[in-house]
């Protein structure tokens, strides 16, 4: 096993996906504290942020691309051990699927969640 590969069941990220990500970006610098970094989206950045001097632990993206059409709330992304089963455990669970599944890259896959509350979360298999 290895042990820097997320454990299933923790929070290994969580993003806010919102229209104007540098303005939101720039809110959390002055607010928090925040540093940044850029993440290269393919034409466009988005933003790592990180306390000062430290690693990150956050994003802020910009809704579009694979992130159009998420809820401008912080997400958190919740690691699983297989997306589809447990996509279909929130569908049979009276939850919903409201985005994806889709690829991040060579890291995994995730799809966002509503639960019945209406709640939001991301699910994320890593890549094995």
């Amino acid at each position: 096993t290895d042990p820097t590969a997320p454990r299933v069941g923790s929070i290994g990220w969580v993003d806010l996906t919102v229209d104007d990500a540098v303005g939101v970006r720039d809110f959390y610098r002055r607010v928090v504290g925040w540093e940044t970094s850029d993440v290269d989206m393919g034409g466009y950045a988005d933003f790592c942020v990180h306390p000062p001097g430290g690693d990150p632990v956050a994003g802020v993206c910009h809704a579009r691309g694979a992130n159009a059409g998420l809820p401008a709330a912080w997400l958190i992304y919740i690691t699983v051990a297989d997306l589809d089963r447990s996509l279909e455990a929130c569908r049979s669970g009276g939850g919903e699927v409201a985005a994806g599944p889709t690829a991040m890259g060579g890291h995994g896959r995730y799809a966002v969640i509503r639960d019945p509350a209406g709640a939001v979360a991301a699910l994320f298999e890593p890549t094995r």
